[in-house]
C-alpha cells in the first residue's frame, strides 16, 4: 500500500521495542487506523509530543501488511493541554477515547459520524464551558446513536405509548407500566428531560439541570452504553470517584442484570 494521508485524534499508545510505539488513532477518511512512529521515545524525536491521546493531528503513513507507519504528523489542535490540566475534563476526555475505540471495532472501516463527534466533544471538553460529566454523557448518548443504539426517552421503546416513566436498559430505554420488565429503573422526570436535553445538544437545559438529576443521569447512561458494548468501560471508575455527590442518588442498574 503507497502513502497516504488523513487527519485523526489519538486514542492510545503502547510501546514498541526500545523506541518506538504503537498509536492507535479514529481518523476522518480511514476509520481506525494502528501505525508505527518510530523513534518518538527518544528525547530528540521530530513529533513524539504529537502523538499522545487527546491530540487531533494530520498524518502521512505508508500502509503496512499488519502496522502502517507513521511518516509525518502536524497538531491541528492540541485538545490535550488544557484536557490534562484538569482531573474531571482528563477522566472523562479518557473515557470518550476509550468508548469511541470500543465503538469502531473493525480498523480501516470508515467512521466518520463517529470522528465528528470525537472531535466535537473533545474540544467542549477542553474549551471547559459546561461540567465535565455533561460533556461526557452527551458524548456517550450521540455515540450510543451513532452506533444504532440510542435510548428511547420520550415514549415507550415498547409499545409507543407516551405515558413512560420506567427505564429499562433491557427494552431499550423508557418504558410504560404495561410494558415495564422486573428490575427497570424509576428515574426522576427531569433525569430523562435531561437525557433528552444532551442527546438534543440543548446546552440551555443541560446546564441548568440539578446535581442529583445529572448523577442519576449518569448512572444510568452509563450502564446502557456498558450494557451494549457488553464490556464495561474501564477508564469510568476513575470518572465516578471524581464526581462529588455520587453516592446520594439510586444506585445505577448493573448492565449484567439485563443481559438476556
Amino acid at each position: 500500500m503507497s502513502l497516504y494521508r488523513d487527519e485523526g485524534v489519538v486514542l492510545r499508545t503502547q510501546k514498541l521495542g526500545e523506541a518506538d510505539r504503537i498509536i492507535t488513532l479514529l481518523t476522518r477518511r480511514t476509520g481506525k487506523v494502528r501505525g508505527v512512529a518510530k523513534g518518538v521515545r527518544r528525547t530528540m524525536s521530530r513529533f513524539g509530543a504529537r502523538l499522545e491521546p487527546f491530540s487531533h493531528v494530520d498524518l502521512q503513513l505508508h500502509g503496512g501488511r499488519s502496522l502502517d507507519v507513521i511518516t509525518q504528523v502536524e497538531t491541528l489542535h492540541p485538545y490535550g493541554e488544557a484536557i490534562v490540566a484538569d482531573y474531571p475534563r482528563y477522566t472523562a476526555g479518557t473515557a470518550m477515547l476509550e468508548t469511541a475505540d470500543r465503538l469502531t471495532v473493525g480498523e480501516k472501516e470508515p467512521a466518520l459520524r463517529q470522528f465528528l463527534l470525537l472531535v466535537g466533544g473533545l474540544r467542549t471538553l477542553a474549551q471547559g464551558g459546561h461540567e465535565a460529566r455533561l460533556v461526557l454523557d452527551a458524548f456517550f448518548l450521540r455515540s450510543l446513536a451513532v452506533a444504532g443504539y440510542a435510548p428511547a426517552l420520550s415514549e415507550c421503546a415498547r409499545c409507543g405509548a407516551e405515558a413512560a416513566r420506567a427505564f429499562a436498559i433491557v427494552a431499550g430505554g423508557v418504558v410504560c407500566g404495561a410494558c415495564r420488565p422486573p428490575g427497570a429503573a424509576v428515574p426522576a422526570a427531569e433525569t430523562i428531560a435531561l437525557m433528552i436535553a444532551l442527546l438534543r445538544g440543548d446546552w440551555a437545559a443541560a446546564d441548568s439541570s440539578e446535581p442529583r438529576h445529572r448523577t442519576e443521569c449518569s448512572g444510568l447512561v452509563a450502564a446502557y452504553l456498558q450494557w451494549h458494548l457488553e464490556h464495561g468501560i474501564r477508564s469510568l471508575r476513575h470518572v465516578e470517584r471524581e464526581w462529588p455527590g455520587a453516592g446520594d442518588a439510586e444506585p445505577a442498574p448493573d448492565p449484567h442484570v439485563f443481559r438476556t
